[in-house]
């Protein structure tokens, strides 16, 4: 079962210049391959897929259905890669790789912590910091999360969570050797004029 449906045309011509002319013509080149399969340069609407990708997180961790014009059959893929404008921050270029559900697969997943605002941590002053935004999860092509949870009502302040500690959806792995940082609790910084005993009395001021 895929939860999107694009429809896309045959890429004739490859080059930077074509893909220029394409990209005015508001057209966005792609790539459908994988699978034991010839690779297929193709071409999408832009304004279409664009709308998609800014505004549905889903899209980057489900599985689709491209509809290429005079090809029989469907292309059921994953969003493998994206390439984007540095500055316009535009889509340039969709890498797609073909799966069936059930194979697995290794893909980039948000990171959504949750329960922040009663984080014992957050409650005593401290700030999360989030290491690591995305996770590289392996699971079924038909299972991919929209993103990972990390629930952080027991957190402490200056508390920090490694991927060891967190607890993965059933069938969702983050293969790793180093048990690395995913986000801690950081204590609030002191002021430079804090001291560690008690301020002096004023010049001309009397104790008691």
């Amino acid at each position: 079962m895929t939860d999107y449906i694009l429809e896309a045309e045959l890429r004739e011509n490859l080059g930077k210049a074509h893909t220029r002319r394409l990209r005015r013509a508001g057209k966005l080149p792609g790539i459908i391959y994988g699978g034991d399969k010839p690779d297929l340069p193709i071409t999408l609407d832009y304004n279409a897929i664009a709308k998609i990708m800014l505004q549905d997180e889903a899209f980057y961790t489900s599985m689709i259905e491209i509809k290429v014009k005079g090809k029989r059959g469907k292309n059921t893929v994953i969003l493998k890669d994206t390439q984007w404008d540095s500055i316009y921050d535009t889509p340039m270029h969709l890498d797609f790789f073909r799966v069936s559900g059930s194979d697995s697969v290794t893909v980039p997943v948000p990171v959504q912590p949750i329960n922040v605002d009663i984080c014992p941590g957050v409650k005593a002053g401290g700030s999360l910091q989030l290491i690591r935004h995305e996770l590289e999860v392996t699971c079924r092509a038909d299972a991919i999360p929209d993103h990972i949870e990390i629930d952080c009502a027991a957190f402490e302040l200056d508390q920090i969570v490694h991927i060891d500690d967190i607890t993965l959806p059933e069938g969702i792995e983050v293969e790793h050797d180093v048990n690395f940082t995913v986000m801690s609790i950081a204590a609030p910084k002191r002021s430079a004029q804090t001291t560690s005993g008690e301020a002096e009395p004023e010049e001309g001021t009397q104790e008691d």
